[in-house]
């Protein structure tokens, strides 16, 4: 089942986990695939049925030209989950993935159990900002480009300086991914103001900041859980990727989060 078809279009898949498991949806960031999550494999696995996607445009997934939505990446999420006959899910997005989820957990509540909303916010940045990324990655026909600016915001020096191999290995899925994708998905949140709705989720929410997010400031976070109703709020010491540069800590709390009856 390493490709599934949503919305028209193929999206790669992996599954992780016993069959009769709970289904946990794991939802990536910009500029990478599924493996962003290995680190918590071998433990979301022991009590979830773990899906992992690559998000359209990313890894092996299809790849259309138009700028993306929001609001499409999630109806790809709501595709699956049909293909799939999966009626209600956990959902865990981080960054562009996190906007993914508050989506669906504001337009399709029926579908999510508890959601994970991790390095991620309303609204990230500005469309100056986005707009000439896109201009960066359109004018080298590449995201090779952008690949050493994105990893130097998303890692903390002195991660980078302990933690060289997994630098790398995040360095490589960026420069990797299709640039019409890439630039897609940058619209994608460029045009992505979700504040006005965010009081509309309802499903129990964890909000996870890295410390030093300079993406995602921990001030974005704190106010994002405050917003949705009953929010839990958790700061970890990392950047933008805090999955991979808190991965312990990152995973610690999404299980124990998962795993609480109430």
């Amino acid at each position: 089942m390493p490709f599934i078809a949503s919305n028209k279009l193929l999206f790669h898949c992996e599954w992780n986990g016993p069959e009769d498991a709970p289904v946990l949806v794991l939802s990536n960031s910009l500029g990478t695939n599924l493996s962003l999550w290995d680190p918590q494999i071998p433990a979301f696995e022991k009590n979830f049925r773990v899906l992992r996607y690559d998000s359209r445009g990313h890894g092996e997934s299809g790849v259309t030209l138009r700028d993306y939505s929001v609001e499409q990446l999630a109806r790809d999420v709501l595709g699956l989950l049909d293909a799939l006959t999966l009626d209600r899910v956990h959902f865990c997005g981080l960054s562009i993935g996190g906007m993914t989820g508050m989506w669906l957990a504001a337009h399709a509540p029926e579908r999510l159990n508890k959601l994970i909303l991790a390095n991620t916010s309303p609204q990230i940045g500005n469309a100056q900002a986005w707009n000439a990324r896109i201009l960066a990655v359109r004018s080298a026909a590449s995201t090779k480009s952008v690949a050493p600016s994105v990893v130097e915001r998303w890692f903390t020096p002195e991660f980078r300086a302990t933690n060289p191999d997994a630098v790398a290995k995040t360095k490589e899925m960026i420069e990797s991914t299709n640039p019409d994708g890439y630039m897609a998905s940058c619209a994608a949140v460029r045009d992505f103001n979700f504040w006005p709705e965010v009081t509309a989720i309802h499903a129990p929410t964890l909000a996870i900041a890295g410390a030093h997010d300079a993406a995602v400031p921990p001030a974005d976070v704190q106010r994002l859980a405050r917003e949705i109703p009953g929010a839990k709020y958790s700061e970890l010491d990392a950047a933008h990727i805090s999955n991979i540069e808190a991965a312990e800590n990152f995973t610690s709390e999404v299980s124990t989060f998962l795993l609480a009856s109430a």
